[in-house]
């Protein structure tokens, strides 16, 4: 008797195994099937707005107060606004100043953009006599004031190197004599 209690036992155990196999089979090959299903159409948890689709991240360089280095201010702007006129923007940009409350703008006060415009990879942009007239004097001062503007409108691919004119005219300086607007400025100069 005890042969056959045996027997049983075994056996029970060798069932068990082979339907607990089964079922561990079964569900993996669920599993695997449901992991390998192409996910056809994907659902954010929320909703993306039109106005997110249409922002843009630009970076606009200013002087940082405290260490007087050339700082980024990264700005979230509508795309749109950028696509009309996008050199005339950035530098409207830097004349209004920054927002972070730690830099401070370079171009000098009450300075008018007349005119921006790209020839070829160089971006002539015509500032008012104010541009000259009210900078800071000094060659150290006076490269702090392009540097912002060069580094700025270099972000944009397109644009190579940068002409200052005022008043539409050419070949013009800062007051002092110090820097001459007769080259070009590229970021390679800063």
């Amino acid at each position: 008797m005890k042969k056959r209690e045996g027997f049983f036992i075994v056996f029970f155990l060798i069932v068990l195994v082979v339907i607990l196999g089964f079922v561990i089979y079964y569900f993996n090959r669920n599993d695997f099937k449901e992991k390998n299903e192409i996910i056809e159409e994907y659902v954010p948890e929320e909703e993306v707005s039109e106005n997110q689709l249409r922002n843009t991240i630009i970076s606009l360089y200013f002087v940082n107060k405290e260490s007087k280095e050339i700082n980024p201010e990264a700005r979230n702007i509508n795309a749109n606004e950028l696509l009309k006129d996008p050199y005339k923007y950035l530098i409207e940009q830097l004349i209004s100043g920054p927002k972070n409350e730690k830099l401070e703008k370079a171009i000098p006060e009450n300075t008018k953009l007349n005119n921006v415009k790209l020839i070829e990879d160089i971006l002539y942009i015509d500032f008012s006599e104010d541009f000259i007239n009210n900078a800071l004097e000094g060659k150290e001062n006076e490269d702090v004031i392009i540097e912002t503007i060069v580094k700025t409108v270099t972000e944009l691919n397109e644009v190579n190197s940068v002409r200052i004119l005022i008043n539409g005219e050419e070949n013009k300086s800062f007051k002092d004599g110090e820097i001459s607007f007769e080259n070009n400025f590229s970021r390679q100069d800063y």
